[in-house]
């Protein structure tokens, strides 16, 4: 099991049930993850391939669309999301937990910060900086 350090996470003034949404939509996802990039999610089923096209912008090295496929892992509602990165077979979990009146995200890995900001200011209705 990794460190705390090994992981990235954010507070989120807001019930996890609204936090989850952003995080399961893939209209939302394309808002605060990579924004602009799109995602398709056919439905939230263990073994469920998603689709994420990761677009070119000033913060990648991209010249092209690089679209890659994810398997879903893990389902378990208002909690955790996790799915593997098919081509490097890297697993990502996003948690999720109540906290201080809000609700605590935290990803598996380091790394995460900027996207974890972004979803931050989607729930609570702040401006989202390009990444």
């Amino acid at each position: 099991m990794g460190n705390e350090e090994d992981k990235s996470s954010v507070w989120i003034v807001s019930k996890k049930e609204k936090v989850w949404n952003a995080i399961i939509n893939e209209d939302k996802l394309s808002q605060w993850y990579a924004p602009g990039s799109p995602w398709e999610i056919p439905s939230l089923n263990v073994g469920e391939k998603i689709t994420f096209t990761l677009i070119p912008s000033v913060h990648n090295n991209l010249t092209e669309k690089l679209p890659m496929t994810l398997t879903i892992e893990n389902v378990v509602t208002y909690q955790e999301l996790a799915f593997r990165l098919d081509s490097q077979q890297i697993l990502i979990s996003i948690t999720l937990k109540d906290e201080s009146n809000g609700t605590r995200v935290t990803m598996n890995s380091e790394g995460f910060a900027a996207s974890l900001e972004n979803l931050k200011a989607l729930v609570e209705g702040n401006k989202i900086r390009n990444i």
